[in-house]
């Protein structure tokens, strides 16, 4: 499909829209994840129909059936990205289009409509142009895009629903770390595993993160400030965080090691990361990492970095890993040289202060 074939977005502005002030007064501390801008877009979606009615709308309730599939079958998907203001006032995006495919890969796989990668584009730019004044200008802040679908037939009976909705909201967010970032404390789940082969873990599907939460719980009651889950099977191989990736720093040999697919979310920051760091003279390798290696070369010291990624926080330093078996500390728990130094790359890629030399950065405005 392409842009000229676009069903046409109607508009519905706010009519009690934020005023200038106390927008100014809000975004002076947005946060993360609790305030919402005016607008929000919605697109309907029937198996005879296709996609239909699109249109940007004032942010507010949803109305649903008791009996729509979404709240008994759990058909839904979303995805977590970003638009950045620049210094000279324009408003960018950063791989957008893998969020479209990701978006997509993650439809087919919990039996969902593919919504068009130039609607999904649209849907952003229309959102963004309507609340470009919702975007941050501190530094590190940007404007947080949620869009997600679920099934809103109504019915009772397990088989793929036949109507949809995609939604698409913003919420400003501030700086992830308000101080700079801090090496992380991560404990090591036992008991529960996120994903298993053949399961939805390359889907970023709500039910994943429902899963996920006993084990966050788990960790926040050991001191800790994330969960890292081990692979299903066998229980010995490091996966993923419960919403980040992870890699391992060989500053010596100057390679990186970071879980491989299957499993695990394909994060776009870690795909990122894969390119930058081999432009920089890494090799990066995706490999079954134990936990078992994870300590060893810790204790001795051939280990120099860990770091995990996401849209949320860009790149973390981890410093120390609780488990049962004990503690375990990665180069004194500071934050290191190449995480760092990554981390300040994709920063100044994603808000436009670096030469973009792979078509990343899409400008909106």
């Amino acid at each position: 499909m392409t842009i000229e074939a676009l069903p046409t977005f109607t508009q519905l502005p706010h009519p009690h829209a934020t005023d200038a002030a106390k927008r100014a007064e809000l975004l002076t501390n947005p946060g993360f994840g609790r305030l919402f801008t005016d607008h929000m877009v919605t697109i309907k979606y029937h198996v005879d129909k296709g996609w239909y009615e699109p249109q940007v709308e004032p942010y507010g309730p949803i109305t649903l059936d008791p009996a729509a599939s979404v709240l008994h079958y759990a058909q839904e998907i979303f995805e977590g990205m970003k638009a950045y203001r620049y210094d000279d006032g324009g408003v960018g995006l950063f791989r957008p289009e893998a969020n479209a495919r990701r978006f997509n890969a993650s439809a087919k796989r919990m039996s969902m409509p593919q919504l068009p990668v130039d609607l999904f584009m649209e849907s952003i730019k229309q959102l963004v142009s309507v609340d470009k004044d919702w975007v941050p200008t501190q530094a590190e802040a940007s404007l947080y895009l949620r869009p997600f679908m679920f099934a809103t037939e109504a019915f009772l009976g397990v088989r793929p629903a036949k109507e949809f909705l995609y939604t698409l909201i913003a919420s400003p967010a501030g700086a992830y770390f308000a101080s700079g970032p801090k090496p992380v404390t991560i404990w090591v789940s036992r008991e529960y595993t996120r994903a298993a082969p053949g399961g939805t873990g390359t889907a970023k599907c709500g039910g994943n993160y429902a899963a996920s939460l006993a084990a966050q719980a788990e960790a926040i009651e050991n001191g800790c400030d994330q969960v890292v889950f081990l692979d299903a099977v066998e229980r010995k191989y490091v996966d993923e965080l419960g919403g980040m990736n992870l890699f391992f720093v060989y500053e010596n040999d100057q390679v990186i090691y970071t879980p491989k697919l299957g499993t695990i979310l394909p994060g776009i920051t870690r795909d990122a990361i894969i390119s930058l760091a081999g432009e920089a003279g890494w090799e990066v390798r995706e490999v079954d990492y134990s936990l078992d290696r994870w300590r060893e070369d810790a204790n001795s010291g051939a280990l120099t970095e860990v770091f995990a990624c996401g849209t949320a926080a860009v790149i973390t330093p981890v410093g120390t890993v609780r488990e049962a078996d004990g503690d375990f500390t990665i180069s004194k728990a500071q934050a290191g040289k190449l995480t760092m130094q990554l981390r300040q790359t994709l920063l100044d890629l994603q808000h436009g202060r670096a030469e973009d030399r792979h078509g990343w950065v899409q400008r909106l405005l």
